[in-house]
């Protein structure tokens, strides 16, 4: 028997054992994981399916349609953490997991689904992992993008990749926006969602307060969103852009759901937010500088994908978090006027895929 011929969709089709992902815990890639979890409900509509979570992410998943539970374990980064991982290996235990999916390649990931004894624990050849892992796949530096990396392992082994994966969703009921905008004393009325912060300072546009400024100029509504992290940046903005601004950051990321949900269009770098308001289905631009559309686009689709076309440059797209050459231009050439007459043009239903 091949060794991935029961996790291949050709073992009993009444196998209720239910299914466990462990994903990658950015907010951005954690939505992403949505679409694993769609391509298993397909193949397997008899068998529950859980994600692993962190405290920071968990609140994703109360709005995530076909995930039945998630496991709320923090584990630190930078330690091992044995008793964590021992903790979180009886509470897996406990559950019955038929198969975990180990999404990222780290031998930390593998542990705890490893002492846990989940039966099939599928992942990809890398950090050692031998031993923690007994459903091995190869080939992942073929795969293009990181979905297709993550996606690939819902499938049978050797399976090709789709032409398109299902797209990631999040559902948030219309009451619950309703008592979110009264509890924040918001109007009804259509507003422009701003997303400024994002892991790694390059992939920041720093034209937002002029931008916010523009916006509220123009008789809108605006929202500064994002984490504990973007308080300073939201206070800039909102300097700048007026009684019309309101700074929406805290602690708490259902809040930023929330936002997005009741949002007329967000404007958002490449960060977690952005994948946030497409999955829900806002109408959301995504301003691109070192980061590549093609890789870190939501599936979703964006109406409209901001980048700079003013010149070219060699670095572009250079994927590094600091930048190192030609003074941030591929954010710097994207002036905030343009911005704001494409989020016009979106709110007034004409999205666009072009660049400014």
């Amino acid at each position: 028997m091949n060794q991935d011929s029961q996790f291949s969709g050709k073992a009993d089709q009444g196998d209720t054992r239910p299914i466990l992902i462990v994903p990658y815990m950015w907010i951005g890639d954690f939505v992403r994981n949505h679409t694993v979890v769609r391509v298993l409900n397909e193949r397997w509509p008899n068998r529950p399916v859980d994600l692993l979570t962190t405290s920071l992410c968990a609140p994703l998943v109360d709005y995530m349609p076909g995930v039945r539970e998630a496991i709320v374990w923090d584990l630190p980064r930078g330690r091992l953490a044995v008793g964590r991982q021992l903790g979180l290996a009886n509470l897996l235990r406990e559950r019955n997991y038929g198969t975990a999916l180990v999404l990222p390649r780290t031998w930390k990931a593998a542990i705890a689904p490893a002492l846990a004894g989940i039966p099939e624990r599928v992942g990809f050849v890398g950090e050692f992992r031998f031993g923690l892992l007994n459903r091995w796949r190869w080939g992942e530096k073929k795969l293009p993008r990181f979905i297709d990396k993550n996606a690939a392992l819902a499938q049978s082994d050797g399976a090709p990749l789709p032409a398109e994966w299902p797209v990631p969703q999040l559902r948030v009921p219309t009451g619950d926006i309703l008592r979110w905008r009264q509890a924040n004393g918001l109007s009804a009325g259509a507003a422009v969602a701003l997303a400024p912060g994002s892991v790694g300072v390059s992939k920041r546009w720093t034209y937002y307060p002029e931008a916010a400024r523009l916006l509220a100029e123009r008789g809108l509504e605006v929202w500064v969103v994002g984490g504990p992290g973007e308080k300073g940046l939201a206070q800039e903005i909102v300097a700048a852009g007026g009684p019309g601004v309101r700074d929406l950051t805290g602690n708490d990321l259902r809040n930023g759901v929330l936002a997005m949900a009741a949002a007329g269009v967000a404007i958002s770098n490449d960060s977690g937010l952005m994948h946030i308001a497409a999955a829900l289905g806002t109408p959301t631009m995504g301003i691109f500088g070192p980061t590549s559309p093609y890789l870190w686009a939501p599936l979703n689709g964006l109406a409209a994908t901001v980048v700079q076309d003013k010149s070219v440059l060699s670095c572009q797209p250079c994927q590094s978090t600091i930048c190192k050459m030609n003074d941030h231009r591929c954010m710097r050439d994207i002036a905030a006027s343009e911005v704001v007459e494409i989020a016009q043009r979106v709110l007034g239903g004409v999205g666009t895929r072009a660049s400014t």
